[in-house]
């Protein structure tokens, strides 16, 4: 299950790298996260887990790193300032029991990709628990 995931992400990150002509890197492995992939102020995932779950993580995450500004649940869609970083988590249903996750940060319009990937590591974690 998890060798199909990866296999997906590299298929996607190809996919969208020749259509787009942005570099995109698969990150990870067959690990307790899974793989995921990384464009240069995003880091994106997908998950089996229920969206509830995640959606609470990523509120719970957000809410201890930094300040919640918005909470779009219907939308998928949390907006936060982490280490002055302007942070959007985006919750992408794909199928009835796949998610996808997407964590985008920005400072002074700049891509902080280390701030999205660190955000986006502690809510698989916490959803992982």
């Amino acid at each position: 299950m998890r060798k199909n995931l990866l296999t997906t992400l590299v298929a996607l990150s190809l996919l969208t790298f020749s259509l787009s002509g942005c570099i995109y890197l698969v990150v990870g492995g067959i690990g307790a996260l899974g793989g995921y992939v990384v464009s240069p102020d995003t880091v994106e995932g997908i998950t089996e887990n229920d969206r509830m779950l995640v959606w609470d993580s990523a509120v719970e995450v957000l809410s201890i790193m930094g300040v919640i500004e918005e909470k779009l649940e219907d939308g998928g869609r949390i907006l936060a300032k982490v280490s002055g970083s302007e942070v959007t988590v985006y919750l992408i249903p794909i199928s009835d029991t796949t998610l996808k996750v997407q964590v985008k940060a920005r400072k002074l319009h700049l891509p902080r990709i280390s701030t999205a990937q660190d955000v986006f590591i502690k809510i698989m974690s916490n959803v992982n628990e």
